[in-house]
């Protein structure tokens, strides 16, 4: 069974910083991307960041220059740090894999807990809650 783990969510002022880690398991990596969602209240389900196994990378213009994605394929891990985080950053924060990650398809409605159910948009975590105050 493919597991993919999140945590290190959690509530911080505006301009600081957190440190997603996702772990998966029971995945072969190949050539798959992972990468991160996310979900803010009232908005669709945003695809930010994924990373490639060779380590290609690719940002969201909304959170470029902030956030940085990286891997550690010994631990089959991925990570998302956040800088400079800012009120609009408040959201579920989800990992997905899949053998490439795209912005969703709209017949998902904009839900990423919708296409988390989907086997077909790949794998995907529980999600984890960022809040960014003011």
């Amino acid at each position: 069974e493919v597991q993919l783990v999140e945590s290190g969510g959690g509530s911080v002022q505006a301009g600081g910083s957190l440190r997603l880690s996702c772990t998966v398991s029971g995945f072969s990596r190949d050539d798959s991307d992972l990468g991160w969602y996310r979900q803010a209240p009232g908005n669709e389900c945003e695809l930010i960041s994924t990373i490639s196994r060779d380590g290609t990378t690719y940002y969201s213009g909304s959170v470029e220059d902030r956030f940085t994605i990286s891997q550690d394929n010994a631990k089959h891990a991925v990570y998302l740090q956040m800088n400079s985080l800012k009120p609009e950053d408040t959201a579920v924060y989800y990992c997905a894999a899949a053998l490439i990650l795209r912005t969703l398809a709209p017949w998902y409605g904009g839900s990423c807990a919708r296409a988390a159910r989907d086997p077909e948009s790949g794998y995907w975590g529980q999600g984890t809650q960022v809040t960014v105050s003011s």
